[in-house]
């Protein structure tokens, strides 16, 4: 293979076209999308936690040494299967304004996220660095341009909302699964529940809340990620109006 001099494992440069891929094997149709693939179609089946070499061997029908030639641990095929369900970032549209190209670009993670929500579960353990994750930071700094923000703030804004969005996503995709589980009552009874618990002297903020029907389930999906990215971007704004004037 081609030596390259970033530093980073075989398959990262791979995904990156930096280096060949194998042509001879014991199984010459397999190739690192079939792997990264195989990954992906475990973790939405059974979760993130079933993903281990052996078990995407199973999946192809290969022989789990015959992955690595492909890649060299696992850390690294869930880092590919992330960058591939990511895909492509938003396109950029004439016109668009910083404000709504960014709540958009927010919205097509939020997307990401609902089809694979395992994604949520695989910890940070680095800046972005595989093809799409590069490609999807770009998008957002690109639509910041012109804003009179410096680089180091707009990369603030891209950290901002990176974690508003993945924070918010994971708390909503966590609640789904209690909903789904065992102690699913507790959520859907949760206003009645507390009221017979707290008394209006002790508790009257909370218990205001309760009065309101705030927690008898009618607020529409993502209500709390709307507000708090609507009230992000006015800040945002505050800060790029001030510069402006």
């Amino acid at each position: 293979m081609t030596e390259t001099p970033t530093g980073l494992p075989a398959s990262i440069e791979a995904a990156w076209g930096l280096r060949e891929r194998p042509q001879k094997g014991p199984r010459p149709g397999l190739t690192l999308p079939r792997v990264v693939a195989a990954g992906v179609a475990v973790a939405r089946a059974e979760g993130i936690d079933a993903v281990s070499m052996s078990r995407v061997a199973k999946e192809l029908g290969a022989a789990t040494m015959s992955l690595y030639r492909y890649i060299s641990a696992k850390h690294e095929l869930i880092e590919l299967m992330v960058d591939s369900v990511y895909g492509d970032p938003p396109s950029i549209e004439p016109g668009e304004g910083w404000r709504a190209g960014i709540s958009r670009w927010v919205w097509a993670i939020v997307d990401v996220y609902q089809r694979d929500p395992w994604i949520v579960q695989v910890p940070i353990s680095g800046p972005p660095i595989t093809p799409n994750s590069v490609a999807w930071g770009d998008n957002a700094l690109r639509r910041l341009a012109g804003t009179g923000l410096g680089p180091a703030e707009r990369l603030s804004v891209l950290l901002l909302v990176s974690n508003l969005v993945r924070g918010e996503m994971t708390l909503a995709l966590q609640l789904a699964e209690v909903y789904r589980g065992p102690n699913a009552a507790n959520m859907i009874d949760y206003g009645a529940r507390l009221s017979r618990l707290i008394d209006e002297r002790r508790f009257p903020a909370m218990s205001e809340l309760v009065a309101s029907g705030i927690f008898d389930g009618s607020d529409s999906e993502y209500d709390d990620l709307r507000f708090a990215l609507d009230r992000v971007l006015d800040g945002i704004d505050v800060l790029i109006r001030s510069r402006a004037s």
